[in-house]
């Protein structure tokens, strides 16, 4: 089964609840009963039939195996993650039902982990679940896509979206938040939860009134960063491709996007050239793939703010 759809619509919160619902030895309609033995090693991350593959993570483990994710390579899934499945799905249940392989992000996979995960999809065994996640299925293998049942997710209505939003999201601003992640309620409840809005906040400010000079630009970029730790190289990226986007949206349309609950700013209102602002939003995809991993981040952040400011120029036309 793959769950498909954008970034931050509940497809890991229901795929993380269907493992729980195969896994139950009591199921109650259709929710895992939570009481049972299987129930108890679930909540406890300790069931021997339940899987769950994701991209390494720099925050995980010790600090030892820190050191060992990071050469790995942060942000993907490898080869090795995917036939250590291979013990798991060719032998029998430890309790004699089904077995559940959960894999999140499945479109971080590199070449080597989606070949390998191809080879066990081709001869399944009876009784193993496999459940893929994936907000970009169009990363993911043909191959891949063509042996599961895919079953897509979109994003809720404004009004369920603000209702749940309530009393976990960013104050009065439900609406311009949600616009911001593209309708997406959970995104927006993550930034709170991490404490994200505020960088956002600076991060549109200062594009609304950026400096001409990149290397100045750049050092803002630097500081924000630094004083806020957890708003990271691939949040600040995604949000000059939010804007970049919006830009020439507002050119062609008289419309944004992401950014119709913030106040006009004189930026907004030069004459660009819409193909331009794409052509950079295009090639902010390029550093949005390094920026977990940049080897200088100074250097990252000189380079990415002369690729958006060269966008910015006005249309002599």
């Amino acid at each position: 089964m793959l769950l498909t759809g954008p970034e931050g619509v509940g497809k890991t919160a229901f795929a993380i609840r269907l493992a729980h619902l195969l896994l139950c030895e009591s199921p109650q309609a259709y929710s895992a009963c939570g009481a049972c033995q299987a129930c108890r090693w679930l909540a406890s991350d300790n069931h021997p039939d339940f899987r769950h593959v994701k991209p390494d993570s720099e925050d995980e483990g010790e600090e030892g195996a820190k050191e060992k994710t990071k050469k790995r390579g942060q942000g993907i899934i490898r080869i090795d993650q995917i036939r250590e499945l291979e013990s798991f799905v060719f032998i029998g249940s430890h309790r004699m039902g089904a077995r559940v392989v959960l894999l999140t992000e499945a479109e971080t996979m590199n070449g080597p982990a989606a070949n390998a995960l191809l080879k066990i999809l081709e001869e399944p065994p009876a009784s193993v679940y496999f459940i893929l996640v994936s907000s970009r299925q169009k990363s993911l293998l043909p191959t891949i896509r063509s042996r599961c049942q895919s079953i897509p997710f979109s994003v809720p209505e404004a009004a369920l979206s603000t209702t749940m939003l309530a009393n976990i999201g960013p104050g009065n601003d439900v609406a311009r938040y949600l616009d911001l992640a593209a309708g997406a309620p959970l995104r927006v409840a993550k930034w709170s939860e991490a404490g994200l809005i505020a960088p956002l906040n600076s991060l549109i400010e200062m594009l609304q009134n950026p400096p001409a000079d990149p290397i100045g630009l750049a050092a803002r970029w630097d500081g924000l960063l630094k004083s806020e730790p957890g708003f990271t190289l691939e949040h600040l990226v995604e949000e000059l491709q939010r804007w970049l986007f919006d830009l020439a949206q507002e050119r062609l349309t008289g419309s944004m996007r992401y950014h119709a609950g913030w106040p006009r700013s004189k930026v907004s209102q030069v004459n660009f050239n819409p193909v331009a602002l794409m052509g950079a939003w295009r090639q902010l995809m390029q550093f949005r793939r390094s920026s977990r991993h940049p080897l200088n981040q100074l250097l990252f952040l000189e380079s990415l703010a002369a690729h958006f400011l060269r966008a910015l120029r006005p249309d002599p036309t």
